[in-house]
């Protein structure tokens, strides 16, 4: 028996091995070594106050917080049992190197002890460590497009006007300005909306950083939109020139006629701007007088002007020349007596049967005047009036003559009449 045992050694050893071959396969047949690939893994920075509880702040740059794949190896069964939420990548500030890189562990959150390997395409987390800066702007606002044709933009408000934006000093120093844009095109309206706020640099190129924290992101904007409608303008004058000096009525300006802007219910009722006679004053003058007057100061409550590189100022011209006199002869016959009170009949005492009378002004209205017209009058009650007188006696009375006189024409001095007044017989 013995011996039965102890005999045909390399043929026990042999089958031994081959059984355990054997094993082995069938194994690996049944649960093989695969490999599976997790794309686009984020990885989880810990423990950054190390760097924010100096006042610095960290970029991550290459996007190297986020592995593009993830390689792991491992028996059939265990990976059928993980998925991409099961892969952790962590980077520890522990681990920063003097290069500001961080070595990435990779791990998964179930049979991680089961693997056979767990690789990335990259390994370390490259930052930039900056100090910490802050910084407040001053809100801007911006429109774009146009509004519909016959319409303009007006004061843009915002609910809140200034920003906090705080980084790596390097990326908040290229910040000059935050704006917020509405876009205003076709609108005839006032627009309220929600607007995103933009960081630009010094050449009004957009600085978009996820390292730049802004206090508010959005920001509310109301746009007025406003009615545009051209008015003339109406000059007034005040005041009497030098003596032998008249005003010619002629106004001239740098601009007759002005856009303004406002609500629809506001500049539908204006048809033109009026200068007040206060503004133009020529009292004394011997000469053209010059002003130059802004007329924002005359503009109706809630109308702007609309026109853009004009400023408001206009200058003003009113001419002013030089009298002269004309002597004009006129006929006695031909004066007229009216408005005699009832019961009473005047005549005129004058020996001569014409008389001259000496007008002034300007030449250029002496010149036209047509002297058929003048037509010398006695209103007795307008006299009467004047005199004081409250009843008419028969008497003899000397009263000056008024004359129709077109504007800008005067006598030189008053013409007076012999009247005589009585009673009308029965």
């Amino acid at each position: 028996m013995k011996n039965r045992l102890s005999r045909n050694w390399g043929l026990k050893i042999g089958s031994f091995l081959f059984a355990a071959i054997l094993w082995l396969i069938v194994t690996n047949v049944n649960d093989p070594v695969g490999t599976f690939k997790v794309y686009n893994v984020p990885v989880k920075i810990q423990n950054a106050d190390l760097i924010t509880s100096n006042g610095q702040v960290y970029e991550v740059l290459e996007d190297t917080d986020v592995i593009d794949t993830v390689t792991i190896s491992a028996k059939r069964s265990i990976i059928d049992s993980l998925d991409e939420s099961n892969v952790v990548a962590v980077a520890d500030m522990n681990d920063l190197t003097s290069l500001n890189t961080i070595s990435i562990r990779l791990s998964t959150n179930k049979y991680n002890d089961k693997l056979e390997s767990i690789e990335g395409s990259i390994d370390s987390v490259k930052l930039n460590i900056e100090n910490k800066r802050t910084k407040t702007l001053q809100l801007k606002t911006d429109t774009i497009g146009e509004v519909k044709e016959g319409y303009m933009v007006g004061e843009i408000t915002t609910e809140q006007n200034l920003i906090e934006i705080s980084g790596p000093e390097s990326l908040v120093s290229q910040v000059k300005k935050a704006v917020v844009s509405v876009d205003v095109s076709g609108f005839t309206n006032n627009i309220g909306t929600d607007s995103v706020v933009r960081l630009y640099d010094e050449e009004d190129k957009i600085v978009a950083s996820n390292s730049i924290v802004k206090n508010i992101s959005k920001v509310r904007v109301n746009v007025e939109i406003l009615e545009l409608k051209t008015v003339a303008i109406n000059w007034n004058t005040s005041g009497v020139a030098a003596s032998g000096y008249q005003a010619t009525g002629e106004i001239t300006a740098t601009k007759d006629s002005v856009v303004i802007a406002g609500k629809s219910k506001v500049v539908d009722n204006i048809s033109a701007i009026e200068i007040p006679e206060t503004a133009l004053d020529i009292t004394g003058a011997t000469e053209n007088v010059e002003t130059i007057l802004d007329l924002e100061d005359y503009l109706p409550d809630g109308v702007i002007l609309a026109e853009e590189d004009f400023n408001g100022k206009v200058l003003v011209t009113v001419y002013v020349e030089p009298t002269i006199e004309k002597t004009v002869t006129m006929k006695t016959e031909e004066i007229q007596i009216i408005n005699m009170p009832e019961g009473f009949e005047g005549k005129i005492l004058e020996d001569e049967e014409e008389y001259e009378i000496i007008l002034v002004g300007l030449a250029s209205n002496l010149n036209a005047l047509d002297v058929e017209t003048l037509q010398a009058t006695i209103d007795v009650m307008a006299w009467m009036e004047s005199e004081g007188m409250e009843e008419m006696s028969p008497n003899y009375y000397t009263v000056n003559l008024t004359y129709n006189l077109e504007n800008g024409i005067a006598l030189k001095e008053d013409v007076s009449v012999k009247l005589y007044i009585t009673e009308k017989e029965e």
